[in-house]
């Protein structure tokens, strides 16, 4: 073989090696796509409805709202960005492109976990004293914690960041294939505690409170009144909201305990393993926002017919905001 041939032969498998690797990009980045699109209008949906139907305006479901739009921002502004430099390794990227990623994803991150947070709170009150629920808890009080928490979560994060260095010494943070946060080890224990280990302690308790005062009702139900039907019923509504409530902490727990208790580990362990566990949880914390729209509103009918409706474009009818969308719920 001569040496045209041989050179002939090297650029053929250079050309068949970069398809390769652009077809692995493309199916990569259609991926994204899809998995971006699914956050955005499921989270859009949410909030579409809860703003467009007037029965919806509760209490509860201004939270799910709220929920909704972190979630939703989540998958306009983070999801991108972090999988741009997950795909793209080698890629430089600037100030302005770390700074917004940096910022939005520890915001975001925090109202979403606060949010799931006063949501367990909200079914326990409402559930242990409803009729002081009724009367307490008005929409224009929950609006307000919803507004409190969003400007905590900002104040927060951002202290974290600017007495990290992140935001004033961003230049120095900022690298080829991924944008770089520094926290020293004590505010990592602060930010573990603060954004994980409080709320995650305050949904588990009050799942378990929730837990077993739906027991203690469906228990007295039965000995109150021994009809067979009652019993049924009570059972089948006991066995529905534990299901409901076990798939809302499983998920949660299961897409953020990997990432957090990777990042605390990384304090006091810095080794390869460790890094590698929090590049893949990281991952899980920002689909957790993909996998909320299904958790928290698919399971209810009234957003079902939402959905029809929205799609069928009956919202653009008359007096459409006044439609019943709770009639057939038990």
């Amino acid at each position: 073989m001569n040496l045209t041939e041989e050179e002939s032969c090297i650029h053929s498998n250079i050309s068949c090696l970069d398809s390769s690797q652009t077809a692995s990009y493309v199916l990569l980045y259609m991926s994204v796509a899809v998995v971006v699109s699914l956050t955005v209008c499921g989270n859009l949906l949410v909030i579409i409805s809860i703003c467009h139907f007037k029965q919806l305006h509760t209490a509860t479901n201004f939270l799910l709202l709220s929920l909704a739009l972190a979630d939703f921002l989540v998958g306009a502004i983070v999801m991108p960005l972090y999988f741009t430099m997950l795909i793209d390794p080698h890629g430089c990227f600037g100030i302005v492109y770390c700074l917004i990623f940096n910022v939005a994803s520890f915001y975001l991150t925090c109202i979403s976990i606060y949010n799931v947070a006063l949501i367990a709170v909200d079914r326990y009150i409402a559930l242990s004293n409803p009729f002081h629920y009724a009367m307490k808890m008005t929409t224009n009080i929950t609006l307000r914690i919803i507004a409190i928490l969003w400007l905590y979560s900002l104040i927060y994060n951002m202290v974290l960041l600017y007495f990290n260095g992140n935001i004033i010494d961003m230049e120095a943070n900022v690298t080829c294939g991924e944008c770089i946060v520094k926290v020293n080890n004590e505010w990592s224990i602060i930010d573990f505690i603060i954004v994980f280990f409080l709320p995650c302690s305050m949904i588990i308790i009050m799942y378990l409170k929730i837990f077993t005062i739906a027991t203690k009702q469906a228990n007295k139900i039965r000995s109150v009144r021994k009809c067979p039907q009652i019993h049924n019923s009570s059972m089948a509504s006991e066995r529905k909201a534990a299901k409901t409530l076990g798939v809302l902490v499983a998920v949660f727990l299961l897409c953020l305990v990997p990432y957090f208790v990777s990042t605390f580990l990384n304090v006091y362990l810095r080794n390869r393993s460790v890094h590698l566990t929090i590049s893949v949880s990281e991952s899980l914390v920002y689909l957790n926002s993909s996998i909320n729209p299904i958790i928290y509103a698919l399971f209810y009918p009234w957003f079902q017919r939402s959905f029809k409706l929205i799609f069928t474009l009956r919202i653009f009818g008359t007096d459409s905001s006044l439609l019943n969308l709770l009639e057939q719920e038990t």
